[in-house]
């Protein structure tokens, strides 16, 4: 959607907010990431936050019901959501701010292993009995096999690097899609994002493997998931084919996809 800085909300909107800040000293409009009308990092007389907005009407806004849902149960690395509120036509989240930067997926970047601790980190999180999304619900539209991707486990499953910030630590932000799903399933969506990073295939999947849930995992299984994972990102390309880096990650899960093909490992995808 498309992104307003802070001073052209409405001012009930931005008066909603007040309530629960006080005066902003200083603040500044935040330009990635793709689920908010409007991001904003300030500073203000009850100390730091994070404000994040949609539109009441906009049809995505059940995303951020989502995320104050799920934020009491997140690991203790995700940021804290402070309040939520409504005013002038928006809806705001409040979360404590975390100051780090965008990790950095490349080959090499001391962020992997960060990254790797947060998966995990995740993977030991007990996953609330609240109503999450169904990873065999999201992909059954591209694999004859969904029931392989049943699992019982929190699911965060957008490992763009906007959603990880860090600073010693690698915080996953944005729970716009929580998931209950099975333990390989995050850091195998992370293989998609180190593909497009740079990484060739095996060391994508090196690093995933890190992780005790795609380690572990059924090869088969994870076939199955590359090839269902490819063929909803080539739904998304010709969705939108003048996205650039829905372009890239298209052709990355087709990189993945050809990969785990070449292992000689059937699939019923």
């Amino acid at each position: 959607m498309s992104r307003l800085a802070w001073q052209d909300l409405p001012a009930d909107t931005r008066a909603a907010a007040l309530k629960h800040t006080g005066p902003f000293l200083t603040s500044a409009d935040v330009t990635t990431g793709a689920n908010s009308g409007v991001a904003v990092k300030a500073y203000t007389t009850t100390g730091p936050v994070f404000i994040k907005g949609i539109p009441t009407d906009h049809r995505q806004v059940r995303t951020q019901r989502r995320e104050a849902n799920v934020n009491p149960y997140l690991p203790a690395s995700a940021p804290k959501l402070l309040w939520h509120t409504q005013g002038g036509g928006w809806d705001l989240l409040g979360f404590e701010l975390i100051d780090g930067s965008i990790a950095d997926y490349t080959p090499g970047s001391p962020d992997l292993p960060l990254v790797v601790a947060a998966l995990t980190e995740l993977a030991d999180t007990p996953c609330p009995d609240i109503p999450l999304l169904s990873l065999a619900d999201r992909y059954a539209p591209y694999t004859s096999t969904p029931e392989l991707f049943a699992g019982e486990v929190l699911l965060h499953t957008d490992m763009a690097p906007h959603n990880v910030l860090v600073d010693s630590t690698a915080h996953l932000i944005d729970w716009a899609w929580p998931t209950r799903g099975p333990a390989w399933a995050d850091p195998a969506v992370w293989v998609g994002r180190l593909i497009e990073a740079g990484h060739p295939p095996e060391q994508a999947e090196q690093w995933a493997a890190k992780v005790t849930g795609f380690r572990e995992a059924d090869p088969h299984v994870l076939t199955a998931f590359a090839e269902a994972n490819a063929h909803q990102w080539e739904e998304v390309r010709a969705l939108e084919p003048r996205s650039l880096w829905k372009q890239r990650m298209a052709t990355s899960a087709a990189v993945w996809r050809n990969h785990r093909r070449t292992l000689g490992l059937p699939t019923d995808a």
